[in-house]
């Protein structure tokens, strides 16, 4: 049998017999190596550590330190997950179980409900098949032979899997009793799990359809040390504290009707108030950064969207057409074709490039029941949208202007930390994205560059880019250290030519104008949603629906607290009076939970010497201000945009 020739990542290289294991090869390396390894990554492809190398290349093993390692040995936990429930309720038939960014989730069919208790009795089994430390058992099926023993078990889902995605021949992975259909790779056993924790069971649907079978997704995590574990169930329960859900509905901010339908937000005064400042706030820096104002239609013609190629590339996410007067018509996905004809409307110089075109743009997307999320995934929202036509000389400058714009936005609203991402093509994948190579490699190039001219760290994401060109992604971070994909900036070469956009250049010529798409909120409901669990509902002073409130004492105090309300609400200062007929402890505490960044009570004293009684909502008492010195502080704060003070 000949030799197989395989490479280390220092460059090294020795002979090994052709058939070879990886993790021979890791124990030819040494015995932390072999203890170490999870997988192995050989020319490129991820393999379990019994499987034979066949020919020459390169291997590298992945650790819990690798990047691959958590995402292999979170699915491997998820195995472990449909291995404890397949054994404890067999009438439980397993779909599907990936891993994701925080952990994974396994989906079950069972006409019962899963409890709470019953997801400590599957924590528990977890744990007891992981102390006997089961290989995964990788086998091969011949694809009929395969799918006939997945009919015997009753698994009929996983029969329709096999059925769309089996090769021939297929990989299933025994783990115990449990036998799943499935590519791997996978860690060598369960032993090598160390901290895990069953997380909650919620409603799901087979394959994302609602027409098909409901589901039951239980969701997990798993992490390399407990000390990992403990730090992101700490997270979670902040998180649970800064739920944007439960606080909008405390704070009276925003709701979902269901009478009107899922996914579709309506803005209750106080939320109203908070957006309206958003959108104060923004209109006037975009007027400031030489952009203007434009409104387009909810619905146009379906055909801008052919032209676009948005039917080709996002149609799923497109609400169906509507049939108008032998025509149809399309919500809005997206602002971008009615920038374009506006653009269009007239002829266009060299002279007045860029054209920046700004639009609070309300869009429509057709997303599934099942991962609707709040404000933060929802099917209609309010985009601060732009569109930027300019020469292709003028790019660059253009990028860095937008980009610089965001870091604006992020610093104005209180984040200062912030990860940046080039989202690029997937080469191997040229279908997916319109244009040729060498106007993505342009497009690509400008962006980087101007990345790194501006010495912005940044890292690139392969297969990320929008169908019509690469962009940027800023993600800011918050309180707790999560990142938030809101900005964007979007290179376009694609949408000009698909319309024809012209300007007449110096040389008196028709060229062809390239495009910026660029949102820094994302969305306005994304953002606001973000916003609530950032400050968990306790705005700074500028953003707070209502920024003070006045606490009569008795009703004798009355009529100079509602002096005091009218001095404050002169002075622009978002002010209400609560003169309930209740204790004043009771409705301070009240205030406290509407997260009222200021309330003044007011008595005899405070009447004499035309004062009020300042009690902060994070510190309390800070005695007695005049008026005529508290104002002008308080309106500072605001002017300002304080996010401490």
């Amino acid at each position: 049998m000949p030799n197989v020739q395989i490479t280390f990542p220092d460059g090294t290289s020795r002979e090994f017999a052709q058939g070879v294991t990886a993790l021979e090869v890791a124990k030819s390396l040494g015995p932390r190596l072999a203890a170490d390894a999870l997988v192995a990554k050989v020319d490129s492809r991820l393999l379990d550590l019994t499987s034979p190398i066949e020919a020459s290349g390169p291997i590298q093993f992945i650790t819990p330190s690798s990047p691959e390692g958590l995402e292999v040995y979170r699915h491997s936990t998820a195995h472990l997950l449909a291995a404890a429930v397949t054994e404890l309720f067999p009438d439980a038939h397993p779909g599907i179980g990936p891993p994701t960014e925080t952990g994974f989730y396994y989906d079950f069919y069972r006409e019962k409900s899963f409890t709470e208790e019953d997801l400590a009795k599957i924590e528990a089994k977890m744990r007891e098949l992981q102390k006997a430390d089961l290989p995964y058992e990788r086998i091969h099926y011949p694809k009929e032979e395969g799918k006939k023993l997945f009919e015997q078990m009753g698994e009929f889902l996983k029969c329709q899997l096999i059925e769309e995605k089996a090769e021939p021949v297929f990989s299933a992975y025994r783990t115990g009793k449990f036998l799943d259909f499935c590519r791997g790779p996978h860690i060598p056993s369960t032993g090598r799990i160390k901290a895990f924790k069953v997380l909650s069971v919620a409603g799901a649907h087979w394959k994302g359809d609602e027409k098909s079978h409901p589901m039951q997704r239980i969701y997990g995590t798993a992490f390399f040390s407990q000390k990992d574990l403990d730090d992101f169930l700490h997270k979670l329960e902040e998180a649970k504290k800064r739920d944007h859900r439960r606080l909008g509905k405390e704070l009276e901010l925003f709701s979902i009707q269901d009478d009107a339908g899922p996914g579709l937000i309506f803005w209750h005064p106080k939320g109203g108030m908070v957006r309206k400042v958003i959108e104060d706030w923004l209109r006037d820096e975009l007027l400031k950064r030489g952009y203007d104002m434009v409104y387009t239609p909810h619905a146009m013609r379906l055909h801008l969207w052919e032209t676009s190629g948005h039917t080709n590339f996002y149609r799923e996410n497109m609400f169906g057409a509507m049939e108008v007067e032998n025509d149809r018509y399309q919500l809005k996905p997206m602002n971008c074709p009615g920038h374009i004809l506006i653009y269009k409307s007239r002829r266009r110089s060299y002279r007045e490039l860029p054209v920046r075109m700004a639009e609070l743009g309300t869009v429509y997307r057709y997303e599934r029941s099942g991962v609707l999320h709040g404000l933060m995934r929802v099917r209609g929202f309010t985009q601060d949208d732009a569109h930027i036509f300019c020469m292709p000389e003028q790019l660059e400058d253009e990028v860095q202007a937008c980009v610089e714009f965001a870091f604006a936005v992020l610093s104005t609203f209180g984040f200062d930390r912030y990860e940046v991402e080039l989202s690029a093509r997937d080469p191997e994948h040229p279908e997916h994205y319109a244009g040729t190579v060498e106007e993505w490699e342009r497009a690509e190039g400008a962006l980087r560059n101007t990345l790194e001219r501006m010495k912005i760290p940044f890292k690139t994401m392969l297969g990320e880019a929008v169908f019509y060109g690469p962009k940027i992604d800023v993600k800011l971070v918050d309180a707790i250290g999560r990142p938030w994909q809101l900005t964007t900036v979007q290179f376009d070469f694609n949408l000009p030519s698909r319309f024809e956009l012209e300007y007449v250049g110096a040389d008196g010529r028709p060229h062809t104008p390239v495009m910026v798409h660029r949102a820094l909120l994302g969305s306005i409901e994304r953002f606001f949603g973000v916003l609530i669990e950032h400050y968990t509902g306790a705005f700074p002073v500028w953003l707070s629906p209502v920024q003070a409130i006045v606490l009569p004492i008795s009703e004798r105090h009355g009529a100079y607290a509602r002096e005091v309300v009218g001095q404050f609400r002169a002075a622009g200062i978002r002010t209400e009076l609560d003169d309930r007929n209740e204790k004043l402890n009771a409705r301070i505490r009240d205030a406290q939970l509407q997260k009222i960044p200021f309330m003044l009570v007011v008595g005899d004293r405070e009447v004499q010497a035309q004062a009020v009684g300042v009690r902060r909502r994070d510190t309390g008492d800070m005695g007695s201000r005049s008026l005529a010195e508290f104002i002008p502080w308080l309106r500072q704060l605001i002017d300002t945009r304080a996010v401490k003070w």
